[in-house]
């Protein structure tokens, strides 16, 4: 049986003392979303497989999250966007056990844990819809993210060289992590952050 996802809405104490609050993403946080990507180095955008950039792509995005394809936890401040984890289920159902992480946090909150914080969240949601294992994709000289996700058990899988292409026309290797989502649970507990939920996702 599948762990409870965390509570959300969520207060967040970020290591510098501030707070954050994490939440669903939501249709009408759309204009905040693009604020966001928007704000986001050109580099931090080559290991996603969309343009999250483009309004057009935040409305599919939203389109998928309604019919259950992807759920989005964004960590908010006065009404800005500064931070998301996302949980990108398969459609065919011989991968529907698996599903893709993608973190993205703004340079401002870089190294406080947030990104642990919303990947501890995600990885909850997965275990609420079940999902057996997780990957995350990220460029290889994105060091900090590396760090955080081997920290959280996450392990190498493999290695695409010069897989993705800067506006310059500079190659980069991609990186391909993955992780038991069922042996996060008992990290989870460990780090004292499962807490029963109101109601599903």
């Amino acid at each position: 049986m599948s762990a409870p996802a965390l509570q959300l809405p969520r207060t967040l104490r970020l290591s510098d003392g501030s707070e954050i609050t994490l939440r669903a993403l939501q249709r009408t946080d759309r204009d905040a979303m693009l604020a966001f990507t928007a704000s986001l180095p050109e580099h931090d955008l080559l290991f996603l497989r969309i343009d999250i950039a483009d309004p057009d792509v935040i409305d599919v995005w939203l389109d998928n999250i309604d019919l259950g394809g992807i759920v989005t936890i964004v960590a908010e401040r006065d009404g800005r966007i500064l931070g998301y984890a996302s949980l990108h289920m398969a459609n065919a159902h011989w991968s529907r056990h698996v599903g893709e992480l993608r973190v993205l946090i703004g340079e401002e909150l870089r190294g406080k844990g947030l990104g642990r914080a919303l990947t501890e969240a995600i990885f909850a949601q997965a275990l609420d819809h079940g999902i057996e294992k997780m990957v995350a994709q990220m460029t290889i000289d994105q060091k900090g993210a590396i760090a955080t996700f081997e920290e959280l058990g996450f392990h190498p899988e493999a290695l695409l060289r010069d897989h993705v292409k800067d506006r310059r026309g500079e190659k980069h290797d991609l990186l391909v992590y993955a992780h038991d989502v069922a042996a996060f649970q008992s990290q989870l507990d460990a780090y004292g952050v499962t807490e029963a939920a109101g109601g599903g996702c």
